[in-house]
Formats: C-alpha cells, structure tokens, sequence
C-alpha cells in the first residue's frame, strides 16, 4: 500500500494552475507544497502555508516529487526539461511548447531520465462524450471511421488579462496551437497519423502576428480525411465535432468547461438510414452534467507514478506527433509559412 503523499509544486498559478490544485488535492496521493507565478510580490507563505515563488527557477530549488507546468508557452519546454533535470515527475499543459523543436529538446532530457513520468494536458479526452465515442469506435460496432469534422471557435486571442497569447515570440501561434490542438488531438486519438495536409491560414480579423483562423483539410495513408475550422472569429462559442464511421454518425456538441460557453455536452449515435427520406428512428442522445475531465486526468497521472505505469494518454510521442500536426497545417499554407518564416521540419 502506498501511503506517502508527493509533494506537488505548481509552476504558473494563473487561472489554470489554481484549477489544477484544486484537483490535487483532492487526490490523497497528491499535496500541493509550493507554487511560483510572476505575479507574486515577494516570496513567503500564503494563508493555507503553501510556499510562493516569483520564478519556476526558485520553486524547482524547493523538495518537490512532482511538477506542474502551467506557464505560458514560451516557458513550458523550458520548466519541463527542468523539472526532468530535478529528477522531478512532470505534468506540462497543452501546448508542449512554441515550436517542435521545443518537444524534440524535451524528450531528449526525458530519454535521460526513463525512470521519471511526463505527462501533457490534452484534456479533452477525459470529457465524457470522447471517452464514450472512443469506446464507440474500438467497439467495431459501426465499422471503421470515414472521416471526421470538426469546429472549435471562440470570440478572440487574447484573455482579458493577458496578452502573451497573441505575440508569436510568446507564444509560437495563435488559436490553431491555444485552442485547436485540442482537437487535433482527438483527431489523431480516434485516427492515427495524417500525412497530406492543405491548409489556409488568416490573421486578417484581429491583425496579430498569430493566426485568428486556420482551416484544414487533411488525409491519411488509409484515405480517412479530417476536417478542421479553428477560429477565433467564433462570435457565440462553438465546440462540434462529427466522426462518420461506415454504419453510423456519432455528433458531439458542446464540451463542459470553466467558462460553460460552448454548450451542454452532448454525444449523439445516429445510425445510417436504410434508405428512406426520413431520418433514421434509432437516433440515441446522451447528455452530460458534470465534468469530471480534471479529476480523471490528475488521478491518473498519480496512479502512473504510484503503480509505475506508461503514460499512455498523453505522452511525449503523442505531444510530439501533434505538433508536427499543427506545423504541418502552418506550413501547406505557403503564402503563411513565408510570411512568418515557419520552419518545419
């Protein structure tokens, strides 16, 4: 039985590092001990003794098992491969980094460290509706997935109260690579690799240096085609995604998150029709109240390192293959490669 608790440090408490605590310690085999952001005014305790640091570099100076990275994306690879270093277990958000350079610099410091676990937060396949469409499509039921869609938008870049996410230095891209690798994600969950890309990318609403919309068309070796609309022009929140299997559609609408913007979530199997003009009459909808998408992913992450298991959602191959997925789609746009000089491989 293991009964110690591993002392956690979270590095960026934001909105998101603060929703990730709330989740650790609920999980008995997690304790928050330390946590750093630059906005701290000096070093000391907060209320509840938790340490606080201005610089991930001072946190990682403190006797921590596990590390948060929930930095901005310019620091993420960087605090991981620190944390790697440390000889800390590291759990990163989403994007791994700014560039695939910055993942391949990351898996090289975790090759050198194979008794460590690293984890990204792709959380979107703990949500309900994707659990359940994965459990739809392993199940054979429906036969094999033709092809998939998907749009994910919402109404700007740039938070309220910060502004990295829309300066390519910072950053490394705009909704594509802060929103839309979610779904790429789960493109890549449910249907493996994609190797011929078109794309078309625009800045042309809000004039950044990063993209408000990137509209993708992609095929794998097996002929399955993707579709993705990524958006930042989204004026009322939208979150759908349509994955047509040979004898089904199964429709998720809606995901459960902090902001409730996107709608109820909701996952529908609509058979194929046998050919009538009507619809078919066995459609089945299953809605979702609760997300417990946070919760699932940390106790997860503390079983791996407890029990000494393989990151298997979420891994460093996985990191990498999405974001060679995100480059690929920068890249098929010439006129955008050329613009920013985006490099890749």
């Amino acid at each position: 039985m293991f009964d110690k608790q591993l002392r956690v440090g979270i590095a960026g408490y934001g909105v998101v590092g603060k929703r990730r605590r709330y989740f650790i310690d609920l999980n008995p085999h997690f304790k928050t001990t330390a946590v750093s952001d630059i906005n701290f005014d000096s070093e000391g305790s907060m209320a509840d003794r938790v340490n606080c640091f201005t610089s991930y570099q001072r946190l990682l100076e403190q006797n921590l098992d596990v590390l948060f990275v929930s930095l901005p994306n310019y620091l993420a690879a960087e605090a991981t491969v620190a944390g790697l270093e440390r000889g800390l277990h590291v759990f990163c958000e989403k994007p791994p980094g700014r560039t695939v350079q910055d993942i391949q610099d990351v898996i090289a410091a975790e090759k050198k460290q194979p008794h460590l676990k690293l984890k990204y937060g792709f959380n979107h396949r703990y949500h309900e509706s994707v659990k359940e469409a994965k459990k739809v499509i392993e199940s054979g039921k429906y036969g094999e997935i033709i092809n998939l869609r998907g749009i994910y938008g919402k109404s700007s870049i740039i938070p309220f109260d910060k502004g990295w996410r829309a300066e390519r230095q910072y950053a490394g891209g705009g909704i594509l690579l802060d929103q839309g690798i979610h779904m790429l994600d789960m493109i890549c969950y449910f249907a493996g690799d994609f190797e011929e890309v078109k794309s078309f990318i625009s800045n042309d609403y809000w004039h950044h240096d990063v993209e408000d919309n990137a509209y993708a068309i992609m095929r794998s070796r097996n002929g399955c085609v993707a579709m993705l609309h990524s958006t930042a022009t989204q004026w009322q929140h939208k979150f759908r995604f349509e994955i047509t299997l040979r004898d089904a559609l199964l429709e998720l609408s809606g995901i459960l998150s902090g902001t409730k913007s996107y709608g109820d979530e909701q996952l529908k199997i609509i058979p194929k029709k046998d050919g009538s003009s009507v619809g078919s009459f066995l459609e089945v909808t299953n809605s979702y109240l609760d997300d417990n998408s946070w919760q699932c992913e940390i106790d997860e992450f503390a079983d791996i390192i407890i029990n000494n298991k393989v990151v298997e959602n979420g891994n460093s191959t996985e990191a990498l293959k999405v974001m060679e997925l995100v480059y690929k789609i920068y890249c098929a746009d010439g006129r955008w490669q050329e613009a920013f000089n985006i490099q890749f491989p």
